[in-house]
């Protein structure tokens, strides 16, 4: 194996790290104890603003930030060993979620000290919450074509455009948006820009789409002549596309492209270990899963230490999302098989079967947020030296 794909090796997280588990799962355990699996199965699209002030009062919040803007100073595996619980558990953390996962630290990475002082705080304590503004309509997946434009004026920025499958955006404060500042949709991946966007200002029109399970967390989001103070840029004008790239090495790697199914799996489980649900098949199926689950999520550490390092392993991420999302989307699909199979009678439990609607139904999304399969694997491609 060439290149950065190689460099992906066995890692442990480390005891001070692992030890945040336990307090998390107690804590986790008596919050959710009277949450059915349907609406657990939701996690990190589940919206619950008290819930993450909540965390960021127990500093589960922002745990990565250095401790000067309210962080925890902790390394990227106390993180991983939080989302993990998060995810495994179904805690509603969409709230808070891409703020603590990405617009945190790109903030940390590429903003002013203004900047950082005055947005990092308020996501540390779960007080201020973010959405992605990054796909267009009309443009697919290609990210470099986007044509929403800033103009830089006297006075700051005037924005206007569209974006969607902006997550939670008519719940959130504020968007950090990848716009052209410079230059036509044709030059690609020059003269673009990523600017913070406050989401109450005159001008943003927010519209929920309502999904084929009934939930309306994916938005549109509509700008026009939208006026942005000079201060909103982050980073350096025209590095937008090194930046974006940058924060999707956070959004493609960690848990979260791994146990998007976990709940299901965990119902089914739970089913298939008592004497009516126990069948050979369902044992060895519980064993397939298992045994794609195990290596995806040792890569997923190895992409951890990488960040915990300081690098940014995005085409190793690309490699992550792109096997975990095939493994969330088989559970649901297996586990309707494995049901719908079993002798007419089987008292299968209605909750276990609620969950699996629900799954069934948002599925086929997970190939298409943080990158659709064509994409990442191209990218992959790339990173083998193949094209």
């Amino acid at each position: 194996m060439s290149g950065a794909l190689s460099s992906l090796s066995m890692t442990a997280i480390p005891p001070e790290d692992e030890a945040l588990r336990a307090p998390v799962r107690a804590f986790l355990a008596e919050a959710l104890k009277d949450v059915p699996a349907p609406v657990r199965a939701r996690s990190w699209s589940g919206y619950d603003g008290a819930f993450s002030r909540a965390l960021g009062a127990r500093g589960w919040l922002g745990i990565t930030l250095p401790t000067e803007y309210g962080g925890g100073g902790r390394s990227a595996f106390a993180r991983y060993v939080l989302v993990e619980e998060f995810l495994n558990s179904g805690a509603p953390v969409g709230s808070h979620w891409i703020a603590d996962r990405q617009s945190g630290p790109l903030i940390l990475k590429y903003g002013t000290e203004a900047q950082k002082r005055f947005h990092l705080p308020r996501i540390c304590r779960g007080e201020s919450f973010f959405c992605i503004g990054m796909s267009e309509p009309n443009a697919g997946s290609d990210l470099a074509s986007v044509r929403t434009r800033a103009v830089k004026g006297a006075d700051g920025w005037t924005l206007n455009g569209q974006k969607i499958w902006t997550t939670n955006a008519h719940h959130c404060q504020y968007m950090i948006a990848l716009v052209r500042t410079s230059g036509e949709p044709e030059d690609r991946h020059k003269g673009l820009s990523q600017l913070i966007v406050d989401l109450s200002l005159p001008g943003v029109t927010v519209r929920p789409i309502e999904d084929l399970s009934g939930d309306s967390h994916f938005c549109e989001v509509f700008f026009d002549n939208v006026r942005l103070p000079a201060d909103a840029l982050i980073g350096a004008e025209g590095h937008g596309w090194e930046q974006v790239t940058a924060e999707l090495a956070f959004e493609r790697s960690g848990p979260e492209r791994l146990f998007s199914s976990i709940v299901l799996f965990d119902e089914w489980l739970a089913f298939v270990r008592t004497e009516a649900g126990r069948t050979p098949s369902a044992v060895r199926l519980a064993g397939r899963i298992m045994g794609q689950l195990a290596p995806l999520r040792a890569m997923s550490l190895a992409v951890t230490r990488k960040v915990a390092e300081g690098g940014s392993p995005v085409v190793e991420a690309a490699l992550v999302k792109d096997l975990g999302t095939g493994v969330e989307q088989l559970i649901p699909a297996a586990i309707a098989d494995d049901l719908h199979g079993r002798a007419e009678g089987t008292p299968v439990p209605l909750e276990l079967l609620l969950t699996l609607e629900y799954v069934t139904q948002v599925a086929p999304s997970f190939s298409l947020r943080g990158g659709t399969r064509d994409i990442l694997r191209g990218m992959i491609a790339r990173g083998l030296g193949l094209r």
